[in-house]
């Protein structure tokens, strides 16, 4: 078969790019490090490589998230911690004034200590984190959750919004607890309701006051408990009034004595006399803030006053209050510490599942160095065969045999 010159001149063209295509492959290869780039390296592998590399992508954006979580939740930790320690000197104080031998300067002396405590808990309750957002706000990070009013009451301003990162596929974890759930809704030690004595000539007080049957309770406070004596035999009745006018008496009171009225129930103890009432109001939670204030009205109590029953039963609930919030700020602060461990269980598990998609994407991408070596050199020996082959037809001429 005769092949013209053309012919012969195409085909050392063609084999020369081709082999410098591949020496350019290869040396692509080299300088990158990685033996597939695209997908016509090996259509497979390359899906499965970009399989592990998101996966990596998410295991960092969860080591990010992961980070925040736990700066977040470490300083509510640590806020729980001091809150913590404020309500044991609030306690400790409390316990050193009911001291009977207390002059009132020395009580004035703890009181303003107290006042000093509420204040520190504020500061701790309108703790910042790094980024300068109010850590109890709930959503509302840029608005101070707390704020005093002239009375000492406190009032919470934020939400009960609570701020989530997700730091696995299934797993989110909260960065805050907000400023109500963490300070405000502390169970009341007294039960449901708060006493309010008016019109209380005696040494009277309530011991307990509890919403007993949810099922058939209707919400009609505030009850109003009267002491009377209408047979004049010096027995007194009690009389339990709602907001709706129902009334249930008892006759005779009997101190200590637990006393229904539909869904409730009420224990009083001391002696009453005629004309004494009490007021439930429905509270069923108590803030912090204000089982300090508590401690203050109950420690400002001058003498001879704070030498009373009443007085001294106060002291009980006073007591009871603040040992209701430690458990309550404990529970909060275990919460957190719950938080902590899921963060470093979850950190110990990206740190395992990077290493095993690191190792896959290895296996696909990473070049190895002395096959690829071996490569090029195979491909820069084929290319100078080519160009050497193609020198020459290029200067083939019959004139070269005549």
């Amino acid at each position: 078969m005769r092949v013209s010159t053309s012919q012969i001149f195409m085909q050392s063209t063609t084999y020369m790019m081709n082999n410098e295509s591949a020496l350019n492959e290869q040396s692509a290869y080299l300088s990158s490090g990685k033996q597939v780039l695209t997908a016509k390296d090996n259509g497979v592998q390359y899906g499965t490589l970009i399989g592990y590399k998101d996966e990596l992508q998410n295991i960092e954006l969860y080591r990010r998230n992961i980070t925040q979580a736990t700066n977040r939740n470490s300083l509510s930790e640590v806020s729980f911690s001091s809150a913590q320690d404020i309500l044991n000197q609030v306690k400790q104080s409390v316990i050193q004034a009911n001291n009977g031998s207390m002059s009132d300067d020395d009580r004035t002396a703890l009181s303003e200590q107290l006042r000093q405590n509420l204040e520190q808990m504020l500061d701790i309750a309108n703790a910042k984190d790094e980024t300068g957002g109010f850590v109890f706000s709930g959503y509302q990070i840029d608005q101070q959750p707390f704020t005093l009013q002239p009375d000492n009451t406190v009032v919470y301003n934020g939400d009960n919004g609570v701020r989530e990162l997700k730091i696995s596929k299934s797993v989110d974890v909260p960065l805050n607890q907000p400023g109500d759930e963490a300070f405000m809704l502390v169970d009341n030690a007294l039960g449901d309701f708060s006493a309010e004595y008016t019109n209380s000539s005696s040494e009277i007080f309530v011991n307990r006051a509890v919403i007993s049957d949810r099922g058939v309770y209707n919400d009609n406070a505030p009850y109003t408990l009267d002491f009377t004596d209408t047979n004049g035999d010096g027995n007194l009745e009690l009389t339990i009034t709602d907001s709706t006018a129902a009334t249930t008496t008892f006759d005779p009171y009997v101190a200590g004595q637990d006393y229904g009225f539909p869904g409730m129930e009420v224990s009083i103890d001391g002696t009453p006399q005629v004309g004494d009432q009490i007021v439930l109001t429905s509270e069923p939670n108590v803030s912090v803030f204000e089982a300090i204030k508590q401690a203050i009205d109950w420690i400002n109590v001058p003498t001879p006053a704070n030498t009373t029953e009443e007085h001294k039963a106060s002291y009980g609930h006073v007591l009871s209050q603040i040992n209701a919030s430690l458990n309550h700020i404990s529970t909060r602060q275990g919460d957190a510490g719950i938080n902590l461990q899921l963060l470093q269980t979850q950190t110990q598990y990206h740190q395992d599942n990077e290493l095993l998609m690191e190792q896959g994407r290895s296996s696909i991408e990473d070049l190895d160095y002395a096959t690829a070596i071996t490569r090029f050199e195979q491909s820069r020996v084929a290319l100078q065969a080519a160009q050497q082959t193609y020198s020459r037809v290029q200067g083939l001429s019959l004139f070269n045999y005549l």
